[in-house]
């Protein structure tokens, strides 16, 4: 059975801190309009691949939001999480529309709490920071400043500050002794805006890192609004520490750690949690480089670097008030993403460095499909789109992985919306569906093929990448789109229009998040000093 809940009855458990799993069900880039502040954006169209990662424990209590005013999201949602095994759940009475007539407050954007967080550390700690005109001007008279950039290398390598140097998030504190061994240099931390600059560069400071050390001001985005030249593709990346270094790290993050509240975990402490997840939810979280984690971790443990843990907690856990353990065998990443995690106001953060005894795991995380569909090669689709035959092909991936390339002729559409939007797909009598994640095309397929029940419904082997190897081209660009393309939030950078007026939008909208935080009045945050 499925349940109702008012908004106002959700926001009081909210601020009990109860442990539960508030849902938004709506595309991604919907939820970024509108949407309260702890809810965690898991759209239908993804629903499946990614609730068990998000919501481990099937019986904590699960509140469902859509648009409301008669949008059937979160019914189609509670049956899906029924079908698997789901038994807690309750639809939010009005969806976001009753949210607002309750009086409650809505947030716009994206990863909501984490930014609010950052806002809020510099407005309490009082973080330095410096402009870009002012960096720039001290680098050209020749200063040794040294820059560090925040974010994942992906990031980094689309567009940098010149002479900067990959260092992401947790990583700070870890490298940073071999990075700077002179404690006179001055030491800027940046990132694409705001957060991330903020938070690493307290946490350095948190730290007893002895260098001046500063946030750069707005990030990239403030370096290219103030006219100067961003870097693209760089890929400098700092050391990893010496072990002398690594030691002096390892008690400069455990300190902090410890003053905000967090404690270690060991083998047995491990177990009676394990022991006890059915009854309180349960996050295995390695927040060590991708390439540790690739190579051996904790089974069962997801990777989750701890920067972008802490700039995009509800990325990786969907249950408020849930037991977050973090593995580290080296400490430092470990121990300073504890020390945020506790000050945004997760209460139960554990933090283990010993692995032995633990059962591994090594090599790619493989998600399985439970009911896959028939499928097609690569060359076989390619066959079929030479012959005329009257077929379509639909890309039900991200609008921004299609734009990036897709097989010549695809059309677009979201799968949540297919039975509507595929009233504007010609007549065909065969359709090959796919994405760049095939797991999503296998998904859609009975949302198609209910669409269009006189159509043979296949899906492309592999997916999108399997084209590529094929050798076969691709087509660029939004052409041939079923769907609105609110799939996602787009970061100021991946507008085609008017890229420097959303890059100061975003800035501002991240500055005036910590006064809308507190009229909302469930956030908790704290600070250490």
């Amino acid at each position: 059975m499925v349940g109702e809940i008012a908004p106002k009855d959700l926001q009081e458990k909210l601020k009990a801190g109860e442990e539960l799993a508030f849902l938004d069900v709506r595309e991604q880039g919907v939820h970024a309009q509108g949407h309260p502040f702890w809810a965690v954006p898991l759209p239908l169209s993804i629903l499946e691949l990614r609730v068990e990662e998000l919501v481990p424990r099937k019986t904590v209590p699960v509140y469902l939001l859509d648009q409301g005013e008669d949008e059937d999201l979160a019914d189609r949602a509670a049956e899906v999480l029924l079908s698997l095994g789901y038994t807690n759940l309750h639809i939010v009475v009005g969806g976001i529309a009753g949210w607002q007539t309750a009086g409650l407050e809505i947030f716009s954007g994206v990863n909501v709490p984490s930014k609010a967080f950052g806002e809020f550390v510099e407005h309490h700690n009082g973080t330095p920071h410096i402009t870009a005109d002012e960096l720039a001007a001290r680098l050209a008279d020749g200063e040794d400043i040294r820059i560090f950039d925040s974010r994942p290398l992906g990031e980094f390598k689309r567009m940098s500050i010149p002479g900067g140097v990959d260092m992401p998030g947790a990583e700070l504190v870890h490298r940073i002794y071999e990075a700077v061994p002179d404690a006179a240099t001055p030491i800027v931390v940046n990132c694409a805006g705001r957060t991330r600059s903020i938070i690493g560069a307290q946490s350095l400071i948190n730290a007893g890192i002895p260098n001046p050390v500063m946030a750069l001001k707005d990030g990239t985005m403030g370096w290219y609004l103030a006219g100067h030249k961003l870097s693209r593709g760089s890929d400098a990346c700092a050391d990893m520490p010496s072990s002398d270094n690594l030691q002096k790290s390892i008690r400069a993050a455990r300190a902090v750690a410890e003053q905000a509240g967090a404690t270690a975990l060991d083998a047995e402490g491990l177990l009676k949690l394990k022991e006890q997840q059915n009854v309180r939810s349960l996050f295995l979280l390695d927040v060590r480089t991708e390439e540790e984690f690739l190579k051996e971790r904790v089974a069962g443990s997801r990777h989750a670097p701890g920067g972008q843990l802490v700039q995009a907690t509800d990325e990786y856990v969907g249950v408020r008030g849930a037991t977050l353990v973090l593995f580290d065998d080296r400490e430092v990443r470990a121990w300073m993403t504890a020390s945020w995690l506790k000050q945004i106001g997760w209460e139960h953060v554990h933090v283990m460095t010993d692995f032995s005894g633990q059962q591994m795991q090594s090599g790619p995380v493989i998600r399985s499909i439970k009911d896959k569909a028939p499928e097609i090669s690569a060359l076989e689709l390619d066959a079929v789109i030479a012959s005329g035959e009257a077929a379509a092909v639909i890309d039900v991936g991200n609008s921004l992985d299609y734009r990036a390339g897709h097989v010549p002729g695809a059309y677009w559409a979201i799968r949540s919306r297919v039975q509507q939007d595929l009233t504007f797909l010609p007549p065909v009598g065969y359709i090959v569906v796919t994405a760049k994640d095939p797991a999503r095309a296998h998904l859609a397929v009975p949302d198609i093929a209910h669409a269009r029940p006189d159509a043979i419904v296949h899906v492309l082997q592999g997916g999108n990448d399997s084209w590529r190897v094929a050798g076969l081209s691709f087509e660029e660009g939004d052409t041939r789109l079923l769907s609105r393309q609110d799939d996602l939030w787009y970061k100021p950078y991946d507008n085609k229009e008017k890229i420097r007026e959303r890059m100061q939008e975003y800035l501002d909208w991240e500055v005036a998040l910590v006064s809308q935080v507190e009229r909302d009045g469930t956030a908790g945050f704290k600070v250490i000093s």
